[in-house]
């Protein structure tokens, strides 16, 4: 797999190219957004991942971001020393897959990166297949194009905010635990996924504008509260 790696200090760089290199990546690095963005042209160029750090001298790793959304669906990981909920979440609204807190361990990293690239276009439907579209009140869910709308409109959301949501859509009322959802929309078992979880629950409920939507059932996992039509 090609991957795009976005960081200004060159021995950081060097030294997690060296990594992935050995893990069967091919490497590209770009110092700088504006670089990072060329690379990218065009239609992606090939890559299979990026993994942007937010730390820049150019430009804002924010700003990139949404640059890097706007030309291409590449899956983006986002590497921050920002650990706050809110920020994590900004990262996500501007079209972030995943993000990696500094310092992280390598195999939290290689996991990400895996857990991200195994979405394609193709991917197998999380809803499990059946009615092309889910009807919750003033939710519609139209699983072939993959677009969501509440009260006819359109709501942006990535690719694992929309997996998420069509998987608990499919069976309203049904508590998903924690270790199904990770499974079926990360495609891992790998237990540091629970936070990232965590942060794509929120930003639908924010998203959505509906808070009551998902509703957290402690110890166990999430469910799905079908408003009223």
């Amino acid at each position: 797999m090609r991957l795009l790696l976005v960081e200004d200090d060159n021995h950081v760089a060097a030294a997690l190219s060296a990594v992935l290199a050995r893990h069967g990546f091919d490497v590209t690095h770009a110092r700088s957004g504006e670089e990072a963005l060329q690379a990218l042209v065009p239609e992606g160029a090939g890559f299979g991942v990026v993994l942007l750090d937010l730390g820049l001298p150019d430009q804002d790793g924010y700003e990139v971001c949404g640059k890097i959304r706007k030309r291409t669906s590449t899956p983006v990981i986002m590497v921050t020393a920002r650990s706050d909920v809110r920020s994590r979440i900004h990262g996500l609204n501007l079209g972030a897959d995943d993000y990696v807190v500094k310092p992280y361990d390598t195999g939290e990293l290689l996991a990400r990166i895996h857990a991200v690239s195994r979405r394609t276009v193709h991917e197998e439907d999380p809803a499990g297949g059946g009615d092309s579209a889910l009807h919750l009140g003033p939710v519609h869910i139209e699983l072939p194009t993959r677009q969501v709308s509440v009260d006819g409109s359109v709501i942006q959301l990535t690719r694992k905010e929309f997996d998420l949501l069509a998987l608990l859509a499919q069976r309203p009322g049904v508590v998903f635990r924690r270790e199904q959802i990770i499974s079926e929309v990360w495609r891992t078992s790998w237990e540091g996924t629970g936070r990232t979880l965590e942060v794509h629950v929120a930003s639908l409920r924010a998203k959505l504008r509906m808070p009551a939507l998902i509703e957290t059932v402690r110890g166990v996992g999430y469910r799905l509260v079908a408003p009223a039509a």
